[in-house]
């Protein structure tokens, strides 16, 4: 069910929703609320489908807002999607234009559900310092996207940008190739690693916090390698290849091909592991899976000094 509510208030969508809740027999049990900033130009079919994929795991009153011209004479049209349309949760998406594309704090507060956390998602464009911003302020958690946010040096922004209860999902598009790297140095904690390598696209962010990852956890510095091309395994799985060197030899994981990497131990046959591309309504629904600050992408941004780039 979509209700369309041109040229609204927040007083009005507030009703609407209050009604729905009355006359349609909607579930209240929210778990938190989500808010959205989005752009006029972004993808935003591909955006609210994220939202509602991620959403089935975390039920969730959603507040997207969609920003317009600045410039413009002040607007808000809503669209409050409830039942099947929005999955388990309910949604509201708005279209602000004028004076209130710079209070968007003012504009979600009349909407918040009562004594439940806040989470704030920056899909593409993000500020600077998201703690700094009118919605970073009245959440516990703050969520931006590095790979869809091409400008300037994400790595150096999100770093220098940090506080607790930052996280950026180029951190869980690699959880899986994490965990694969840990369950590798788990058979062995006894040996030390002495130097690693990582290689990946230059562009890409996930490389690079992922180097960061590795400084932090081994107190040794990481060269990172640009990859030699761009192809699409590249793409769903950007760390191409690790080499973590020791006394015994040198254990690698590398890319095969779309869906696995191969990890090479010395004195043991190869094994393969599955591995693909993770959406970002997988990366989101991880992120709000912890509420908490996420201590361990706080210490691979703070170790990224100790990575070295090769050209």
């Amino acid at each position: 069910m979509i209700i369309s509510l041109p040229d609204t208030t927040t007083r009005e969508i507030s009703r609407t929703l209050l009604e729905a809740q009355e006359n349609y027999s909607l579930a209240t049990g929210r778990v938190l609320t989500l808010l959205v900033s989005a752009r006029e130009n972004d993808d935003l079919d591909s955006i609210l489908l994220s939202v509602r994929e991620a959403t089935m795991e975390h039920p969730a009153r959603v507040l997207v807002m969609i920003l317009g011209d600045s410039s413009a004479p002040t607007s808000l049209d809503a669209e409050a999607i409830l039942t099947a349309d929005a999955g388990v949760s309910e949604m509201v998406v708005m279209h602000l234009k004028g004076e209130l594309t710079h209070h968007l704090d003012a504009v979600v507060t009349p909407l918040l559900l009562p004594d439940t956390p806040i989470v704030a998602w920056w899909p593409t464009t993000a500020p600077a310092r998201p703690a700094e911003a009118p919605l970073g302020r009245i959440v516990q958690r703050r969520i931006t996207n590095a790979r869809r946010n091409v400008s300037g040096n994400a790595l150096l922004r999100l770093s220098n940008g940090y506080t607790p209860g930052d996280s950026d999902m180029m951190w869980s598009r690699i959880t899986l190739w994490r965990g694969i790297v840990a369950s590798v140095l788990d058979r062995d904690l006894s040996e030390r690693v002495m130097a690693v390598e990582i290689t990946g696209p230059v562009d890409n962010p996930s490389v690079d916090i992922a180097a960061g990852w590795l400084a932090s956890c081994l107190n040794v510095d990481v060269v990172r390698n640009p990859a030699e091309d761009s192809c699409a395994i590249i793409e769903n799985v950007p760390i191409t290849k690790l080499v973590l060197s020791r006394a015994s030899g040198d254990i690698v994981i590398a890319v095969v091909d779309e869906q696995s990497v191969r990890v090479s131990i010395p004195g043991l046959p190869d094994s393969y592991v599955a591995m693909t591309a993770r959406t970002d309504a997988e990366c989101l629904a991880e992120e709000l899976r912890h509420l908490d600050p996420d201590t361990s992408y706080a210490r691979a941004l703070n170790s990224l000094s100790h990575v070295v780039e090769t050209h």
